[in-house]
């Protein structure tokens, strides 16, 4: 198979994507809006089950996308630098798995052409979480989970 015939991301680095390129690689699994706690201790990171505010919890996507960082100030956005320095991303993230220099999952929509492969593959968030609104932050711990990664 010849350069031109691969898929972008097979033939791009992060960097290189442009910002369709670049949003088309979430997969909508919603792993990354997961509430996570960092073991002073040990600097080791826990994801919850709770989710952000902004979550819709049955698409696993943002539901005010262009002004998340706004709305929510912690949120984690990502350029092709922090992918790669950041321990918030489980290892199933395809610009994770991208910047390890792994290939996409068979799940993933770019590669199965299909939204849904992601949920019924059991990598999405969908039906396993609880909005930050609901859950005081003083109760996250009791909220830690440990079914991915």
């Amino acid at each position: 198979m010849n350069q031109q015939s691969k898929p972008f991301w097979e033939t791009k680095t992060l960097a290189q994507m442009s910002r369709d390129e670049w949003e088309s690689l979430c997969d909508g699994c919603g792993r990354c809006c997961l509430n996570k706690l960092e073991d002073i201790d040990s600097g080791e990171l826990h994801f919850t089950n709770v989710a952000c505010r902004l979550l819709d919890e049955e698409s696993c996507r943002c539901q005010n996308y262009p002004q998340r960082k706004q709305i929510v100030p912690e949120c984690l956005v990502l350029d092709a630098n922090s992918v790669s320095t950041s321990t918030a991303l489980p290892s199933s993230c395809a610009y994770r798995r991208l910047a390890e220099g792994k290939l996409l999952a068979k799940w993933h929509p770019l590669i199965s052409g299909n939204d849904e492969s992601v949920h019924r593959a059991g990598i999405s968030v969908r039906g396993k979480t609880l909005s930050e609104t609901f859950v005081h932050i003083e109760q996250f711990e009791d909220h830690i989970v440990d079914w991915f990664d």
